[in-house]
């Protein structure tokens, strides 16, 4: 009886012994701290579009810093940023809540800083302009798309998260900020700015009468925000009004912001088609589709450059690859990637890569971007004032393109 029981309880506590070299932190009741890590694991973990996660163990990731212990608020968000970085993909991030509320300012209202739309290079991983937001100090001292940033305020931004260096150029309105900058030509400058209220109406329209008697309408879009749809319906709505017979869409320098804002805007020209297929990580194809009535058929030319990023190139390649437009000016940025926000607890949240976009003829653009019908070169750098003039030399091959008007590109002779 005696044998029995002790064969019994030696069991038991070999269960024990064998079980706890399985038992890892995630057993234990969680601090508030691992908690926090843990959910943002978790959405990483069933969001992010490569299911091999850079081609490491995931659930090892989190158990490792899980057992390192998270002290405090600021310890956690660094081993959130150590985790998303090592997934070497500059578009997901840690966006800490102060960041997180500017952000969702920066694509529905307005904010002070700069005016500059950044991002990390892929190959370089150097911080660099994709492009000055119009009319904002950044693009009235003469900043550029592509333009890479190296200090801000003395701060080495190769030391720097993308949502670190963006909160470094925010703040109140008339301080100073300077940039140090190198230029797409090599050179070195440095800038100093004053921060001002940055305007984020997306839309600036005119109707612009030609010499031969045409009326056409110009629309400049600045940003993908939640108000752009309306906004270049509104446009759109007030220059057929006026006699529009032919459009130009500016998309140059406009960074992206919201995918659904581009699709909108999308069905305000297109009839039916594909407007664009996105690609999880399981390869599934999903797409959206024009299917209501465009507000004109009139023709239309866009306008794209190096700044054209993103949702700007969603709705680009979704008019050229639908014969509804032609394309004018310099090949496009090339960002492919589709990234979603998540909330935190505590008012952080995550920008996550979900998924990949295709054009409507399946043309993944990511670090190609995409090459205009009838490629022209700026001149000169234009001031705002000169955009959609006379001294915009694109702006003058779209009009011709429009007109019937053979157009040869910048340096053919």
């Amino acid at each position: 009886m005696h044998k029995r029981a002790f064969w019994v309880g030696l069991l038991l506590i070999c269960q024990i012994v064998f079980l706890s070299a399985w038992w890892t932190p995630s057993a234990w009741a969680f601090t508030e701290e691992q908690k926090l890590f843990s959910q943002a694991w978790r959405i990483v973990s069933q969001a992010y579009i490569d299911d091999t996660f850079n081609q490491q163990n995931w659930w090892l990731v989190r158990e490792n810093a899980l057992r390192k212990g998270l002290e405090n608020r600021q310890a956690t968000y660094a081993a959130i940023q150590s985790m998303l970085e090592s997934l070497d993909d500059p578009f997901t991030r840690l966006l800490k809540p102060d960041q997180y509320r500017s952000l969702k300012v920066n694509t529905s209202g307005e904010l002070s800083g700069v005016g500059l739309q950044i991002a990390l290079d892929a190959e370089s991983g150097k911080l660099e302009v994709v492009a000055p937001i119009v009319g904002s100090p950044a693009e009235q001292a003469g900043i550029q798309p592509r333009d890479r940033i190296l200090e801000i305020d003395g701060t080495l931004t190769s030391q720097l998260t993308l949502d670190e260096a963006a909160a470094l150029m925010r703040g109140p309105v008339g301080t100073k900020v300077t940039l140090k900058i190198q230029d797409r030509n090599g050179e070195f400058k440095s800038i100093e700015l004053v921060r001002d209220r940055i305007a984020l109406n997306p839309v600036y329209a005119l109707l612009d009468q030609q010499p031969n008697g045409a009326s056409v309408g110009y629309i400049r879009l600045t940003q993908f925000s939640a108000n752009a749809p309306s906004e270049v319906a509104h446009a759109l709505t007030k220059l057929e009004q006026e006699g529009a017979d032919a459009y130009v869409l500016d998309l140059r320098n406009n960074p992206g912001g919201l995918l659904q804002a581009g699709i909108e805007i999308a069905r305000l020209w297109l009839d039916k088609g594909t407007i664009v297929y996105t690609v999880n990580r399981q390869g599934m194809l999903g797409s959206f589709e024009a299917d209501g009535v465009a507000l004109t058929k009139d023709p239309l030319v866009v306008l794209v450059n190096q700044g054209t990023a993103s949702a700007s190139e969603i709705l680009a390649g979704a008019l050229q690859d639908n014969g509804r437009a032609q394309l004018v000016g310099e090949k496009t940025f090339g960002k492919g990637l589709i990234q979603s926000l998540f909330d935190l607890p505590d008012g952080a949240g995550l920008a996550v890569t979900v998924a990949k976009y295709e054009t409507p003829k399946h043309r993944d653009i990511h670090k190609l971007g995409i090459t205009p019908d009838l490629e022209v070169a700026l001149d000169a750098i234009l001031a705002s004032d000169r955009v959609g003039t006379m001294s915009d030399s694109q702006y003058q091959a779209a009009l011709q393109m429009l007109s019937g008007t053979p157009v040869l590109a910048a340096g053919t002779a």
